[in-house]
């Protein structure tokens, strides 16, 4: 009699779909990973879901000003008596999207230029590198500052591209190692050799190659973008319109809420959710690079 063979489950599942299960498997392991992983996540819901079922409280209410946690509000109330539980939902949005957006914008411009320095070399590398290193020396609070300043910027694309133009040297100079180094590689050698053209080996031969060093230092990146988008909105240089966590902290300090008891729930609510956020992409960058470097993953 014969056997009927029976497909196992895991061989009829796509590529991307065992990947994702693999990646899983191997962040299980690290628990504060997990805990990152889970805690980005929350915050995404919070910030892109969440808003979608709970409308934004618009009105002030004199009489429920800096009122303390309740079972009506949560977290308490704010100046003018809105719920601070609901400021923070509708908060997260343009904190996340300045950090995603900024950090998309640094690295590609960081993976593009420590490329082509490394791979083209003599005067474009000199050169390149000669800007990076100019833009490493800038002070760049006091630049970030001056720029927007001048710029105004009023809506998130505007700020992400503010604070993109003095985040890209310090990645630039490590993709132009990593490059350096791979372009010396076999099969690096194959496709020059093979007059493939300049685009193709960097774009489908080394850069694949750094796919995960890519990610890790995108994650890092967010980090940045949010303590500088914070730094900017907390000293009233960008005008946001829209609700906004470092927007709440803006208005405690112009109104004096951190000269109140009552209101520390009002003050303590967006600093912990940035905290938090902070600690969750912290988290996550450390157990990536546990993940993908194979030295790490072995011990």
């Amino acid at each position: 009699m014969t056997a009927i063979a029976v497909p196992r489950t895991r061989d009829t599942l796509p590529r991307p779909v065992e990947a994702a299960f693999e990646f899983l498997r191997l962040l299980s392991r690290r628990p504060s990973g997990l805990i990152g992983f889970i805690g980005i996540v929350f915050f995404l819901l919070l910030a892109f879901v969440a808003p979608v079922f709970v409308p934004p409280q618009e009105q002030s209410n004199v009489n429920e000003i800096y009122q303390t946690p309740s079972l009506q509000h949560f977290l308490g109330t704010d100046n003018s008596g809105r719920d601070v539980l609901n400021l923070i939902v509708q908060g997260g949005k343009e904190i996340l999207s300045v950090a995603i957006l900024t950090s998309g914008i640094t690295t590609l411009i960081a993976i593009t230029l420590g490329s082509f320095s490394a791979t083209l070399g003599g005067r474009v590398d000199a050169v390149l590198v000669a800007l990076a290193d100019i833009v490493l020396t800038l002070p760049t609070l006091i630049v970030l500052i001056v720029i927007s300043a001048f710029a105004r910027p009023t809506n998130f694309v505007s700020l992400a591209i503010v604070l993109s133009v003095l985040g890209w040297a310090g990645l630039m100079r490590q993709v132009r190692a990593q490059v350096l180094t791979l372009k010396e590689r076999d099969y690096v050698e194959a496709a020059r050799s093979l007059d493939l053209g300049l685009f193709h080996i960097i774009f489908r031969e080394i850069l694949p190659n750094m796919r995960s060093y890519i990610v890790i230092h995108f994650v890092q990146g967010m980090t940045g973008a949010i303590y500088a988008q914070v730094a900017l909105i907390v000293l009233g240089l960008v005008p946001f319109t829209g609700n906004n966590w470092a927007k709440m902290l803006y208005f405690a300090n112009s109104q004096g809420a951190f000269y109140f008891r009552d209101a520390f729930w009002f003050v303590f609510s967006p600093i912990l959710a940035i905290v938090l956020l902070q600690l969750s992409l912290v988290l996550f960058v450390n157990a990536l690079e546990d993940i993908f470097n194979p030295r790490l993953r072995s011990s």
